[in-house]
C-alpha cells in the first residue's frame, strides 16, 4: 500500500479508537458501538488485509488527472452528443 494512503488510514484509525475511548469513558455506548461498527474494517484489516483498504479510501486526482479526465469526457461528448449533464 502507498505511503500516502498507509499515512491517511492510520490517522483516521488513529482517530476513531481515541473517540471511541471518549465515549466509552463518559459511558455513551450506543454511540460507541455505532463509531465502533463503522471503522470496524479500518480497525481490524488493516494490519492483516491492507489491499482491502486500498479499495476503500479515496484519493483526490492530482491536477494532470482531472485535466486528463476532462479531456476524455470532452472528446466522449462530441461522439455521443449528449455532452456533460447540468442541473
Amino acid at each position: 500500500m502507498k505511503g500516502s494512503i498507509q499515512r491517511r488510514l492510520t490517522v483516521a484509525i488513529n482517530w476513531s479508537a481515541a473517540r471511541i475511548a471518549s465515549l466509552d469513558s463518559r459511558e455513551c455506548y450506543e454511540d460507541s458501538y455505532a463509531l465502533t461498527e463503522e471503522f470496524r474494517e479500518w480497525i481490524l484489516c488493516v494490519e492483516e488485509h491492507p489491499s482491502l483498504m486500498a479499495e476503500h479510501v479515496l484519493v483526490v486526482p492530482s491536477p494532470e488527472q482531472l485535466q486528463a479526465l476532462l479531456e476524455l469526457r470532452q472528446q466522449g461528448a462530441g461522439r455521443d452528443g449528449d455532452g456533460l449533464l447540468e442541473i
